[in-house]
């Protein structure tokens, strides 16, 4: 699947979750999945509890957050530590 498709999954609507980026088709913003990935969910938990998602609905949320982070610049989330 191109990247163009991957993307294509992904959907804005300023009356859907309040414009944020879901996954075509949902209410699931892009975010949240992100959030469940980072916080150790599993694809197949996902899967479990959100059926009809698929493999590239996950990979879609990858590579939106990817393309969205390539010409950004920010200060990090946390102070360093002297």
């Amino acid at each position: 699947m191109t990247d163009e498709q991957l993307l294509g999954r992904i959907t804005f609507n300023r009356n859907v979750m309040a414009g944020k980026p879901v996954i075509k088709g949902t209410r699931l913003t892009v975010d949240y999945i992100l959030g469940l990935l980072a916080h150790g969910a599993t694809a197949t938990e996902i899967f479990e509890e959100y059926q009809g998602l698929t493999p590239e609905d996950l990979r879609a949320c990858l590579l939106f957050a990817t393309r969205s982070l390539e010409n950004t610049s920010f200060l990090p989330l946390t102070a360093e530590n002297p």
